[in-house]
């Protein structure tokens, strides 16, 4: 399983642009779209990031698990 799908899905989920997340991430909207489609691998501290930023669990932001863990 690749973790780029979530990308996009926790993305969509609330409503954000590629854009302002690319902001966030301190990136262009280009380079986060890559992310989305799998044609460059996301740095792992900009997966914790995001993964801050939804409030999941690394296991449920990178695919390994289904189920949305908050984070404490």
């Amino acid at each position: 399983m690749y973790y780029y799908s979530r990308l996009r899905d926790l993305r969509e989920d609330n409503d954000l642009k590629q854009r302002e997340i690319a902001a966030l991430l301190q990136t262009t909207q280009q380079v986060y779209s890559e992310y989305e489609k799998g044609i460059r691998e996301i740095p792992l501290h900009k997966i914790i990031i995001l993964a801050k930023y939804y409030n999941v669990s690394l296991d449920y932001m990178t695919n390994l698990i289904d189920i949305k863990r908050r984070l404490k």
